[in-house]
């Protein structure tokens, strides 16, 4: 009995498609965010909010990984479900401890970006994927 790949499966073709559709525009929009931390972090300026008490230098690491490191990793269909935790952990960080007080109504995005990451982690990445393809690949050479 073949076992199904790691971190993702296939889920018919109607599936699929959406989960490389939303892959692309919430790693895309992402990407926005993460490019910006990319680039300060490579000058070296880490005026950046210390929402957790890690200090400004590694809450800008982080903040980078997630939105620009994982964004990739999920646009590409690399493990997505693994990059979707760190994504899911900024999002709550940035909803529940910088931006607690203010109004849900306020950050529309971040919890369209925390249900969209939660998907994810879900589902995986859909069969449009390397992981997939690897695994595939990999369970179909065996022999039975």
């Amino acid at each position: 009995m073949a076992q199904k790949p790691c971190c993702t499966d296939d889920y018919g073709p109607f599936v699929n498609w959406a989960l490389l559709a939303v892959r692309i525009v919430v790693s895309v929009s992402m990407l926005s965010h993460g490019v910006p931390k990319l680039v300060s972090l490579f000058l070296g300026d880490f005026s950046f909010p210390d929402p957790i008490g890690l200090g400004p230098e590694l809450s800008l690491v982080l903040a980078t990984f997630a939105e620009f490191f994982c964004s990739v990793f999920i646009l590409v269909g690399y493990r997505s479900r693994l990059a979707a935790i760190p994504l899911i952990i900024t999002m709550l960080v940035a909803l529940i401890i910088v931006h607690g007080d203010d109004s849900l109504l306020d950050h529309v995005n971040i919890l369209l970006y925390l249900f969209t990451y939660a998907i994810l982690l879900h589902l995986g990445g859909g069969k449009f994927t390397p992981t997939y393809y690897f695994s595939e690949k990999k369970n179909n050479s065996k022999p039975a």
